[in-house]
């Protein structure tokens, strides 16, 4: 027996298993401690006793009862709480992972599964080199979309070989200087701003990074589609609820991935998360351009999001020509330098709309706000009435539209005045139909009011529309952002025209196309390939003369313009209510749906939100709003801190300026997602 002088009377045993990289078993070892030693002390005398010659830097301790990292190595046992019953693990803080791409693509790399979610979003994005880390996320696939799978995989005889892109050699060590100058305005070009190919002589930058050029191709260029048969296997979403469990695996940003259940070498989602996408820049962005075009591509494919037979056509005539391009030789080669700066032109013009940024403070002329006046036609839906349209005249100033019985009676007071301040618009167009509506949704004390406004051509649609866009975000016709409004909507309509003319029909290529690619399959059922085919081309018409970039662009703007962009459902109960509810979270509001119909009831603008928190033994969310109006619910088709999560993290992005130089605050997102835990 040792005497008690020599270990002191506090001493105990500590069991830690040490898991070897390299080597299947582990092996344990026993220390011998005492209460006031550290973290620090126990990981040396762990490394003594193992006695072989390693960089153990980047092991660290993991308390499997727990599920807690010790990381605080200046900590004593008795401050963790570690006593002789704990099991203790010495293992490394970074790990494989499996990441699918929004293009679907895994890459396998070496990620911290030690650093909170969000820091390590922020490294994975640093070595795929994507900016705004903060819009992305990881999410573990849903069980019906897995269960799915495994049952095709039942039917299949032959094995599926995964695509996979190793990145072994990317140890983004957490808190490394990660070239702090890699995404700066002021350094050259990282990319070409046309083709989205690497600039070589700036590849020095990523001395951290594995992506050479080949491996930043795979990123930043899309590939062709896949066959019609395994995207009829891919899990669709039927209904809202089927859409909501798609947003239930989203992982707590505030906790590690070990926290989380995730083992080394397990599959995850990289996603963007919030619909936010702040200062897209073709010189800096190809990758992230091209994963937000991939991610809305199979989101329309997979009917994740809703859209019309014409909008899908436009989205296929769009992927048809990125598949061109991609495939083609002409997409690698832009020597014209006045070809190049004519498309320079044309992007710095589609400079895409800024949703959730703060726009820059234009001073606005007050004595001068612009003014829209004409001849509408409104309708006010009742119950079983027959849509019937009436018109009237006219006038948007500031963020409100009054209408009047004619234009004379428009100097006396209106029959009603509206204030589209927090409204939702949704367009309501048809345009081989020639039907050129705006349905505007007006918040008012017990819900949602109705109105439709009936354009007659393109142009007065796109001024109205423009107007109700901005005005629901609280802005004028002023702000500076009004007019590329108008272009981009005329653009998207002019994409739809339809330019019919022979060549299209009897194009050669259209024999070896594949339309059903290009559309989703319940629209890929509706029509004959030729017929899809001849469609496609038709609507190729309007859209074979843009680049690469620019069709990228053009194709995230057109997703953007849907009514149901932007929204994450899940399924919760309100506080005093007896039935289930469908809660759609987008950037600025949010939304209760009736689960039945799929109606709005009540929206809330986040500017009018005072304070949220959670009440985490019964597990519900808990929002106040001006004028004394509150709102709590649980959730049912997730946990609780996902949606509070999803609420203050747009709250987050809302706070971002260009004038920040890319640096994020890291405690004020935990500040404003943690639900004061």
């Amino acid at each position: 027996m040792t005497s008690s002088n020599e270990y002191g009377y506090n001493s105990w045993e500590l069991v830690v298993t040490v898991d070897h990289q390299y080597e299947e078993e582990q092996k344990e070892f026993t220390l011998r401690v005492s209460g006031d030693l550290h973290i620090g002390g126990v990981m040396l005398k762990l490394v003594e006793q193992i006695n072989l010659s390693r960089d153990w830097s980047d092991y660290a301790l993991w308390w499997e009862q727990k599920k807690c990292w010790l990381l605080k190595t200046h900590w004593t046992l008795d401050k963790c709480g570690v006593q002789a019953d704990a099991k203790l693990l010495f293992t490394t803080q970074h790990k494989m992972l499996r990441l699918c791409l929004p293009n679907m693509k895994t890459v396998r790399l070496k990620v911290s599964f030690s650093s909170v979610v969000f820091k390590a979003v922020s490294d994975i994005c640093k070595t795929l080199n994507i900016r705004r880390s903060e819009e992305l996320s990881l999410l573990k696939q849903s069980e019906d979309t897995l269960k799915k799978k495994k049952k095709k995989d039942k039917n299949n005889k032959e094995p599926v070989i995964e695509d996979i892109l190793n990145l072994y050699n990317s140890p983004v060590i957490s808190g490394s200087p990660a070239s702090p100058g890699l995404y700066s305005k002021t350094m050259t070009p990282i990319y070409d701003p046309v083709n989205g190919t690497p600039v070589s002589s700036t590849i020095t930058w990523f001395s951290d990074s594995p992506l050479t050029a080949p491996n930043c191709n795979i990123l930043a260029f899309s590939h062709p589609n896949c066959s019609p048969e395994t995207l009829a296997e891919m899990y669709q979403p039927r209904t809202l609820a089927d859409k909501a469990k798609l947003n239930a695996g989203w992982l707590d940003s505030s906790r590690s991935l070990m926290e989380q259940g995730v083992q080394e070498d397990d599959q995850l989602l990289l996603r963007f998360k919030y619909y936010a996408f702040f200062d897209l820049n073709p010189k800096y962005d190809a990758v992230r351009i091209n994963q937000l075009y991939e991610q809305a591509r199979w989101a329309i494919l997979l009917e994740e999001i809703d859209c019309t037979e014409e909008e899908m056509l436009i989205f296929a005539a769009l992927q048809y020509h990125l598949s061109k391009l991609s495939l083609s030789s002409e997409a690698q080669d832009f020597t014209n330098e006045s070809e190049v700066d004519e498309v320079e032109a044309a992007l710095s013009n589609l400079e895409v709309t800024l949703e959730g940024g703060k726009m820059d403070n234009t001073l606005e002329d007050i004595t001068d706000i612009p003014k829209l006046a004409d001849n509408l036609r409104l309708f006010r839906p009742k119950k079983l009435t027959l849509k019937a349209f009436k018109q009237y005249w006219f006038v948007f100033k500031d963020t409100s539209v009054s209408y009047f019985k004619n234009k004379e009676a428009g100097q006396g007071e209106p029959i009603e005045k509206l204030n589209l301040k927090g409204c939702e618009v949704v367009p309501d167009v048809n345009v081989a139909g020639r039907k050129f509506g705006i349905k505007l949704l007006v918040p008012v004390a017990d819900g949602m009011n109705e109105v439709y406004f009936r354009c007659d051509n393109e142009n007065q649609y796109a001024c109205w529309m423009a107007a109700c866009v901005l005005a629901a975000k609280g802005k004028t016709m002023a702000d500076s952002s009004y007019q590329p409004e108008v272009h981009k909507i005329l653009s998207f309509l002019r994409m739809k025209n339809r330019t019919t003319s022979p060549q299209a029909v009897s194009d050669p290529e259209s024999v070896d196309m594949k339309p059903e690619r290009f559309v989703s399959p319940r629209y890929a059922k509706k029509y004959k390939s030729k017929q899809l085919a001849a469609r496609i081309l038709e609507a190729h018409q309007n859209v074979a003369r843009m680049p690469l970039v620019e069709a990228k662009l053009r194709f995230i703007q057109a997703w953007q313009s849907l009514p149901e962009f932007g929204l994450t459902y899940y399924i919760v109960r309100f506080k005093g209510s007896k039935k289930d509810d469908l809660l759609g979270v987008s950037y600025n509001r949010l939304i209760r749906i009736d689960a039945a119909t799929g109606d709005p009831i009540t929206t809330w603008r986040f500017s009018s939100m005072k304070q949220w928190n959670v009440n985490w033994e019964i597990r519900q969310v808990a929002i106040e709003f001006d004028q004394n109006v509150s709102i709590a619910f649980t959730c049912l088709s997730a946990d609780c801190k996902v949606v509070h999560e999803y609420i203050g993290g747009y709250i987050f992005l809302s706070t971002r300026s260009k004038d920040q130089n890319e640096t994020l605050d890291e405690d004020l997102f935990h500040k404003l997602t943690g639900g004061q835990e």
